[in-house]
């Protein structure tokens, strides 16, 4: 026997789900599990896989572009450059200069 419910957002599926499950059954509404699944149109997964990809490769480029900032912060400290003139000519500050060029310098966090 199938029944059917109406939710007005997606917001409301899950709510609107287990009152219909609750009226059925007697059950609590809190006493059991829904898994509510939207299903997308193919051309919109497709461009959310796109979106995926190109978050994954701005992560790996901003990996790569600290790597090389770090490592022409040390070729330069190690031409007897000061941490402020660091900052200045890799258009960072002083003290992310220092950070670049620490030699117990924590990883910052990543991500959005």
């Amino acid at each position: 026997m199938q029944r059917y419910t109406q939710a007005r957002s997606v917001d409301e599926i899950e709510t609107m789900a287990r009152d219909l499950v609750a009226v059925m059954t007697g059950q609590d509404a809190a006493g059991f599990d829904i898994d509510v699944t939207v299903e997308l149109p193919e051309s919109v997964r497709h461009k959310l896989d796109r979106v995926e990809r190109a978050r994954s490769a701005e992560l790996t480029a901003r990996a790569e572009a600290a790597a090389e900032l770090r490592s022409a912060a040390l070729e330069l400290k190690r031409t007897g450059m000061s941490v402020r003139e660091l900052g200045r000519v890799l258009h960072v500050s002083y003290q992310r200069a220092s950070q670049l060029t620490s030699a117990t310098r924590q990883p910052r966090p990543t991500g959005p």
